[in-house]
């Protein structure tokens, strides 16, 4: 026998099932009253704050760990990526002035070589 074939029937449930709407039913108001509320506002807000410190700190410190064993970190990592990026604009600059400077050169026939 199941519950579903109790000898009682139905009428032995449904006192419980009322109970438990009810509950259901009081504690959606009651959360709703509390969610609402300014209170609520400002300790999600403190809550996000305080996470967002605590990722920042855990992200120094993986850093900090990884200056200690001498790998690069992310820090590292900018910096190159910054000097990189420089030296690539530098470059471009160079090779603009040398073409620049070929195209101001006279025209050479075949048979001439550069140089003194």
């Amino acid at each position: 026998m199941t519950a579903t074939d109790s000898p009682f029937g139905d009428w032995a449930q449904q006192p419980f099932r009322d109970w438990y709407e009810a509950m259901e039913q009081q504690a959606a108001k009651t959360t709703e009253q509390l969610v609402s509320g300014g209170p609520f506002a400002e300790l999600l807000g403190l809550t996000a704050s305080n996470f967002a410190a605590l990722t920042r700190i855990s992200g120094e410190t993986c850093d900090l760990m990884l200056r200690n064993m001498r790998l690069a970190g992310r820090a590292d990592m900018t910096r190159l990526g910054s000097q990189l990026a420089r030296t690539e604009d530098k470059l471009e600059r160079v090779l603009q002035e040398v073409e620049d400077l070929r195209n101001q050169l006279p025209d050479r026939s075949p048979g001439e070589e550069a140089g003194p």
